[in-house]
């Protein structure tokens, strides 16, 4: 009941983990904004949350544009009067700014060479990959933090991956930004610790949604051979699920049973990151 009439903005709404936040979230009482790019997708979050008498708002924006995020503020403020929570889930990877291959090989300089390893990357995917994941949840953070502090306080949840702890082969782009967003959710912590906004975000292992299926199942619904890898590193034996992830984040939001929890990164994984591997 803690969470009744607060208001979340939730970025990334329209994903595969989000969606299913979101109307968590909205049964728990909670007023959602649902925030990103695709407005089918927010869409059909919405039509669930109104199913369940839930309260929420569509916003269709970039959260990496910041003049758009804050007009979309605005709105947000003169109809809900506050922001209390922000989820930071917008993000992804690109194929281009992921290798195909763990290592370098003999032939990476050979002319029968695929172009498909580190030297062949793009440049401008793999900054794109940095700007979601990283920009993506500082602007949010800059715009509905704001808002929070002139209001008293507040939580933010970020979006990091087993990738912050570990480099997962293939993926360079990607495990630079989570790494980052590590770092940040410690760095913002601190810095907003006066204004009574605690900063903590969730650490999701691996996770089926419309992207991973392909890398973790064959197309008859068996495990691929990075599937089976994940299985052997997992001592729970299976992948998450989105909604594996609400008691972890209704937790952190709860003032009443995380008041004095700011700066950490919960793994939610199966026991991944503790699997040594051999």
């Amino acid at each position: 009941m803690s969470l009744k009439n607060k208001v979340a903005v939730v970025t990334g709404a329209g994903g595969t983990l989000c969606s299913t936040l979101s109307i968590q979230l909205a049964k728990a009482g909670v007023k959602v904004v649902l925030i990103g790019r695709t407005l089918e997708k927010l869409e059909k979050v919405a039509k669930v949350i109104k199913k369940n008498k839930g309260t929420y708002l569509i916003e269709v924006v970039d959260v990496n544009n910041e003049e758009a995020l804050t007009k979309v503020a605005i709105e947000i403020v003169k109809k809900f009067k506050k922001v209390d929570y922000l989820i930071n889930g917008a993000g992804g990877n690109n194929a281009l700014a992921t290798t195909k291959k763990d290592t370098i090989s003999d032939d990476e300089f050979s002319s029968k060479h695929k172009l498909d390893g580190f030297f062949d990357l793009s440049i401008e995917a793999m900054k794109q990959v940095l700007e979601t994941n990283t920009i993506g949840t500082v602007v949010p953070c800059r715009v509905f933090g704001k808002i929070m502090a002139k209001n008293g306080g507040g939580a933010i949840v970020n979006f990091a991956s087993m990738n912050s702890y570990k480099p997962l082969t293939k993926n360079v782009s990607y495990a630079m930004a989570k790494a980052g967003i590590y770092n940040f959710t410690e760095w913002l912590a601190n810095y907003l610790a006066p204004a009574h906004i605690r900063v903590n975000a969730i650490a999701p292992g691996f996770f089926v949604n419309e992207r991973s299926i392909k890398i973790l199942r064959t197309p008859d619904g068996g495990l691929s051979e990075r599937g089976k890898h994940v299985y052997a590193h997992t001592p729970m034996k299976r992948f998450g699920e989105a909604i594996d992830l609400w008691g972890t984040l209704e937790w952190l939001l709860d003032d009443d049973k995380s008041n004095f929890v700011t700066g950490v990164t919960i793994p939610v994984d199966g026991g991944f990151i503790a699997h040594p591997g051999i």
